[in-house]
C-alpha cells in the first residue's frame, strides 16, 4: 500500500515542518507578489480581464476604451507574461488620453497559469498625465517606478528567497547506485536517513523603456543574481555562493492600430533573458541551477545565455522566430543551441499552437543498444497543442487541453514521440473553489526490437510540479523520457489567499531499455517504476510576501526495487520557502 510506511515517517514530518515554518518567516515582508506569481508559474496566462474603475454612464463608450486597451496590450491567453512584459505594454495603453491612470494585478488561474486584472481609471477633461517615479517626485508610494514621463521609464527589481529542503531517504536510501558517475557529486550527497539543507538567493536588476517615435520603442534589462547554500543538498555536503549577470537584453517593439481597431506589433530581442515554449514540454529550463551555482532546488536562474526572437503579432496571432543558447552548468553543458519557429493563435476559447525546432549544434549523447553514440546536433522537432475551456469569469466549466510532439533526425533513423491529454472541471463558486483534472502523458523510449531509435529526448523540458516537473521527487532519478505517466490532480481555495494542490502519480516505464537515463535504471526488469503522493500549498500572505512548500511520499516501483535489489526506501522530502520582490 502506498501509505504502509507514513506512520514511521512522522517524526520526519515533524520535524522538517517545524524547521520549515520557523525558517521561512524568518524572512522581511517587502515586494510584490505579482512578480512573484508570474516567475513561479511561467507566467501563462489563463485569463486576462479589463476593467474600468470609474465607468461613465454610456457602456459603449466603456467598451470602446476597453478594447482599444486590449488591442494595446497585444497579450491574450495561452501568451506567457512577465512583469516587465506588462509594465512596458502599459506604456503604451498610457497614450491613451481618455486614461488616468492605469494599474494592474495578477491572480493564481484555476489551470495552473495566472489571471491578469488591468484597471483602468478614467480621467476628467481637466485633468492631465501626470509624470511619475521617484526620481521625480521623491513619493516612495512609486517605488520601484524610478522615472516615468513622455514615454521614458524605468523600473528597480529586486527579489529576495529563503528555502529549508529535507529529504528522508533521499534516492531511496540508495546514493552509490542511483549517483554512479553523476558529474554533480562533491563531497557527501544524501541517501538513507534524514538529511536538509538552506539555501537563498538574492536578486536585482533595472529595466526601462526609451521612445524611438510615437509607435517605436526601445527596451533593456540587466539583472544579477548571487546565490547560496549550506548543508546536506542532494548531491554535495559542501558550502557553496555563487555571483553571476542574469538577464542582460535589449529590444526593440513597434506597433500599429488601424482605424477599425486591428493592432500590428513587431517584437525584436536580443541577449540573456528567459525563454518558454508553449506550456513549457519542449523548452522552458533554459538556465541550470546547483552545482557551484548553488540554489539547486529554488530555481533561482532562468535565463538562457542568448535568446534571439523576432516575434509579429496580429490581434491574437503571433507568429515568432527564435534561438536559444541555454545557460547550462559548465559540467554538464552540452553547447546545445535549438532554432525554432512558432505560430499561436487564440479563438473561441481556444489556444493553437505550432511549432518548428531544429538543433544545429549540440553535444548531448544518444547511446545506442549496440554499443554506437549519436548526438542531438542534427535533431528536428514538430510541436502542435491546444487547450480549451468553456468557462466564464465567476462560473466553472469544463477544460481540455493535448500536446502532439515527434523528433527525427538527420544522421541516423530516429521517430521519438511525446503526447498528452488532459480534462478537468472547475467549480470556482463552490465552497473551496475546487478544481479536478487528469492528464495522461507519454513519452517514448526506445525499442530495442526495431532498427529504429524512438526514444524520446526531454530537451529543456521542466518548469514547475504543475506543468512538466513529473513527481516532485520521482522527477529527480526519472525525467520527461521512456515514461508513461497518470497525473490526479486538484485545487482547492480554502481562504483567498490560501490555494493547495494536492497529486496523485503514477509512473510507468515504455520501454524496458532505458539507456541514456539513470545508469542504474540502464536495463529494468519491470516497467513499474512507482508512484508519487504530494501536497502542495501556496499562501498570499499579502501584495508583499508569498509562502510556497511541499510534502511529498515516493514509493519505489518493482523496476526500481528489482535495479537496487530490494535494498529500496521509501522517499519523503519536505520544502517551505518564502520569495519576497519589489
Amino acid at each position: 500500500m502506498l501509505f504502509k510506511s507514513a506512520l514511521n515517517k512522522k517524526s520526519f514530518l515533524i520535524r522538517g515542518l517545524i524547521v520549515a515554518l520557523t525558517t521561512s518567516f524568518l524572512v522581511p515582508s517587502i515586494g510584490q507578489a505579482e512578480n512573484i506569481l508570474l516567475e513561479t508559474t511561467n507566467g501563462r496566462i489563463d485569463e486576462l480581464r479589463i476593467e474600468i474603475l470609474n465607468p461613465t454612464t454610456d457602456q459603449a463608450y466603456n467598451q470602446k476604451i476597453i478594447d482599444q486597451v486590449r488591442r494595446t496590450l497585444a497579450m491574450y491567453p495561452g501568451d506567457h507574461a512577465t512583469e516587465e512584459k506588462i509594465d512596458f505594454n502599459l506604456i503604451q495603453v498610457k497614450k491613451n488620453p481618455a486614461l488616468a491612470t492605469t494599474s494592474y494585478t495578477v491572480e493564481s488561474g484555476v489551470y495552473g497559469g495566472v489571471n491578469i486584472v488591468i484597471r483602468l481609471q478614467l480621467k476628467s477633461d481637466a485633468e492631465q498625465n501626470l509624470e511619475q517615479g521617484i526620481l521625480l517626485n521623491k513619493e516612495r508610494k512609486v517605488f520601484p517606478v524610478l522615472y516615468d514621463a513622455n514615454g521614458r521609464f524605468l523600473k528597480a527589481k529586486f527579489e529576495l528567497l529563503g528555502m529549508y529542503y529535507a529529504n528522508q531517504n533521499a534516492w531511496y536510501g540508495n546514493p552509490d547506485a542511483m549517483l554512479q558517475s553523476n558529474p554533480l557529486i562533491d563531497g557527501k550527497s544524501s541517501g538513507a536517513g534524514y538529511a536538509d539543507w538552506v539555501e537563498s538567493f538574492i536578486y536585482g536588476g533595472l529595466y526601462g523603456m526609451y521612445p524611438i517615435s510615437d509607435n517605436t520603442y526601445s527596451y533593456a534589462g540587466l539583472s544579477a543574481i548571487g546565490s547560496f547554500s549550506t548543508g546536506q543538498e542532494l548531491f554535495t555536503d559542501k558550502t557553496r555562493s555563487h555571483l553571476g549577470v542574469e538577464d542582460a537584453f535589449v529590444g526593440v517593439v513597434t506597433g500599429k492600430t488601424t482605424e477599425a481597431g486591428n493592432r500590428t506589433v513587431l517584437n525584436l530581442s536580443a541577449g540573456r533573458e528567459r525563454f518558454s515554449l508553449g506550456d513549457g514540454m519542449l523548452i522552458v529550463n533554459t538556465a541550470s541551477n546547483g552545482g557551484e551555482r548553488a540554489a539547486l532546488q529554488s530555481n533561482a536562474r532562468w535565463s538562457a545565455d542568448f535568446v534571439g526572437k523576432a516575434q509579429l503579432q496580429y490581434n491574437r496571432h503571433r507568429l515568432e522566430i527564435f534561438q536559444v543558447d541555454p545557460d547550462e552548468l559548465p559540467v554538464l553543458d552540452t553547447k546545445t543551441i535549438i532554432n525554432g519557429i512558432n505560430a499561436q493563435t487564440n479563438f473561441q476559447n481556444t489556444d493553437l499552437g505550432l511549432s518548428y525546432l531544429t538543433v544545429p549544434k549540440s553535444n548531448a549523447s544518444y547511446y545506442m543498444p549496440e554499443g554506437q553514440k549519436y548526438t542531438r546536433e542534427g535533431l528536428k522537432v514538430w510541436d502542435v497543442r491546444a487547450h480549451w475551456n468553456n468557462t466564464v469569469a465567476n462560473r466553472g466549466g469544463i477544460f481540455l487541453a493535448g500536446e502532439y510532439a515527434q523528433q527525427t533526425h538527420d544522421d541516423f533513423n530516429m521517430k521519438a514521440e511525446a503526447y498528452s491529454v488532459e480534462a478537468g472541471y472547475s467549480w470556482p463558486t463552490v465552497k473551496y473553489a475546487p478544481t479536478f483534472s487528469y492528464r495522461y502523458a507519454k513519452f517514448t523510449g526506445d525499442d530495442p526490437k526495431t532498427d529504429r531509435y524512438e526514444r524520446w529526448d526531454p530537451l529543456l523540458s521542466g518548469g514547475n510540479g504543475e506543468q512538466w516537473v513529473q513527481g516532485i521527487n520521482h522527477f529527480k532519478v526519472v525525467q520527461d523520457s521512456n515514461l508513461i505517466s497518470h497525473r490526479f490532480q486538484a485545487r482547492f481555495r480554502p481562504h483567498q489567499k490560501i490555494e493547495l494542490v494536492p497529486q496523485y502519480w503514477i509512473f510507468k516505464a515504455d520501454s524496458e531499455l532505458n539507456l541514456g537515463g539513470n545508469p542504474a535504471l540502464s536495463f529494468l526488469d519491470s516497467k513499474d517504476y512507482g508512484q508519487e503522493l504530494n501536497l502542495t500549498f501556496k499562501y498570499f500572505y499579502s501584495r508583499n510576501i508569498y509562502v510556497h512548500g511541499h510534502i511529498a511520499y515516493t514509493k519505489p516501483g518493482e523496476a526500481v526495487k528489482q535495479a537496487l535489489n530490494g535494498q529500496d526506501k521509501d522517499w519523503w522530502s519536505t520544502m517551505m520557502f518564502v520569495r519576497y520582490a519589489f
